[in-house]
């Protein structure tokens, strides 16, 4: 029924939902529980590599078109020595590009201690990396964008730093750039590895530790990178990986993970994955889940149940323009846009945020309209089971706080955004001001300044000219080679 899905499962599984900050829902004999179910969450390496997917989806003719083309263009970005003069170390999260500059040694991953079967580990900076953290943490007080690319000179792995260029270069639209940057972070992370690490459950990199939480922000920029290019298997699977990092789900991956195996139609997967993740059918509570295990059954050929708080927010996001919905919103189960539950509207919200698309089908349109003219009808017949619904509800979501608040909605959406966030307003300003005062373009050498300006954000060009990676050529077809910092040889 329509909010059975929903909230239909035992009242008595609210206890071990792992996802808010206090944790307060998980007792602590719980984590051992989460690694005996959690071998659905095994990752195929060979399904990480955005490459290969693009290969089953275009074919290998026209994936090698597209690299040779890129190549080209990359011949013309190269800084550094002569082109071929060392090896990248090969990679399982990305494939690292030609142009880069070598792996510098500058990160290491350590192994913490090993229990049940689980290795838990943790990035360890070298003495030249903590250096550089503090000169990053020093530009970022005064907001010297200029000196934070300045760092990426001598330390081109800098994760905070190709980070920070990564949001403004998302910000400014040069989305490519943004991407490339993230790459650079996991490649360099990837490298760092140590040699009992590897994508599966038995490996934990705990949030906790302040050096590893850079990981899990760039493998989640990074899986929503992949799904925005149309590699929806590779999404799924980073996905699975970064859920299995950290069972406290830090970074909600949680709440995106039906979102890619519907898109990836990996539709037995989601279903075994609710079976045998959680013991005690808590995900069932989730609207996400809820929502997309429905899907499942429809191209399963199953039934369908839904939550009518979803609905109407369904209705205006996707949107849904047939005089049906309005008659159907017009119903009093159907009016009510708030649960009474903050963390329920809030799951809700990133739900509608991340998945609205899935709905645009016309045959799930149908689906949706049928299963909710029959949950009007059978409650004519028996309005109690809306009143049951409501206190089951309540008992899974009895916080009056938001406890999921540390999970923005913007961070599931999308949407590009045309403004960066409050904390990032200083940097963008104090980097205009270097655009617009020619003179600040004198550090700058002549050989590293755009041939066209041509619809480039200013910023972006400014940042793009500094990057260690790149260089612009002189006009007549040649690259200029600069000698790279010396960097530590890879073994």
């Amino acid at each position: 029924m329509l909010e059975s899905l929903t909230l239909g499962a035992s009242s008595s599984g609210h206890q071990k939902i792992p996802y808010p900050a206090t944790s307060q829902f998980v007792n602590k004999d719980s984590d051992n529980r989460k690694h005996c179910n959690s071998s659905i969450l095994q990752v195929d390496p060979k399904f990480l590599s955005a490459e290969n997917e693009l290969r089953r989806i275009f074919g290998s003719r026209v994936v090698k078109s597209h690299e040779r083309s890129q190549l080209s263009v990359n011949s013309r970005l190269i800084r550094g020595g002569r082109r071929g003069n060392h090896n990248l170390k090969k990679t399982v999260l990305v494939s690292p590009s030609q142009h880069w500059p070598r792996w510098d040694g500058s990160l290491t991953m350590e192994l913490l201690e090993s229990k049940d079967g689980v290795h838990y580990f943790r990035y360890i900076h070298s003495s030249s990396y903590a250096q550089a953290q503090r000169a990053f943490e020093a530009a970022k007080a005064i907001h010297d964008l200029n000196g934070i690319a300045s760092i990426l000179l001598n330390h081109p792995y800098h994760i905070d730093s190709l980070i920070t260029l990564a949001d403004y270069f998302k910000f400014t639209g040069e989305h490519q750039m943004s991407a490339d940057a993230i790459a650079k972070c996991l490649y360099a992370m990837e490298c760092a590895w140590h040699p009992l690490f590897a994508p599966s459950p038995n490996c934990q990199l705990k949030y906790i530790h302040d050096t590893n939480k850079p990981f899990f922000s760039s493998l989640f920029t990074h899986m929503k990178n992949m799904d925005r290019r149309g590699c929806h298997r590779s999404a799924l699977e980073i996905c699975k990986f970064l859920l299995s990092l950290d069972s406290d789900d830090p970074m909600g991956a949680m709440l995106s993970i039906d979102y890619y195996a519907l898109r990836a139609e990996e539709y037995a997967w989601l279903e075994q994955f609710v079976e045998e993740y959680r013991s005690d059918n808590s995900l069932w509570l989730f609207p996400n889940f809820s929502y997309s295990l429905a899907v499942c059954r429809f191209y399963l050929e199953k039934g369908f149940d839904a939550s009518p708080s979803v609905l109407k927010k369904l209705v205006v996001k996707v949107p849904l323009k047939d005089r049906i919905w309005t008659t159907l919103l017009q119903n009093s189960f159907f009016q009510s846009e708030q649960t009474g539950s903050p963390s329920l509207d809030h799951l809700i919200a990133i739900y509608v945020e991340r998945s609205y698309i899935i709905w645009r089908l016309p045959d799930l349109q149908r689906f949706l309209s049928d299963s909710a003219l029959s949950v009007i009808e059978m409650l004519k017949e028996k309005g109690s089971d809306a009143k049951d619904w409501a206190c089951v509800r309540k008992e899974a979501f009895p916080s009056e706080k938001n406890e999921y608040a540390h999970l923005l909605v913007s961070d599931f959406s999308d949407s590009m955004p045309t403004m960066p966030p409050d904390n990032l307003q200083d940097f963008m300003v104090d980097q205009m001001a270097r655009i617009e005062n020619p003179e600040q373009f004198h550090n700058i050498p002549e050989n590293h300044m755009p041939r066209d300006l041509t619809n480039r954000n200013a910023l972006a060009v400014l940042l793009e000219s500094m990057l260690p990676w790149i260089n612009y050529g002189t006009g007549d077809g040649e690259h200029v080679q600069h000698d790279l910092p010396e960097q530590v040889n890879e073994e």
